[in-house]
């Protein structure tokens, strides 16, 4: 899966994955490569510098935490 961040309004950076419907509203993001499952997306884009990464609710459910 390729995952992408934003920030949403309670200051996370969600990772998304391109086929998502939130990922076609964003309005900037960081490409986080190619990802086989949104832990090790959400894990990239923690150590890229986003300590507040969160899996989106609706196409990265099992990494939702916030």
């Amino acid at each position: 899966m390729n995952k992408r961040t934003d920030t949403n309004p309670n200051g996370n950076n969600e990772v998304h994955n391109d086929s998502c419907d939130y990922y076609y509203q964003l309005s900037s993001y960081e490409d986080l490569g190619p990802h086989s499952s949104c832990v090790s997306a959400v894990a990239k884009a923690k150590s890229m510098g986003y300590p507040n990464a969160d899996g989106c609710s609706v196409c990265s459910s099992i990494c939702h935490t916030a």
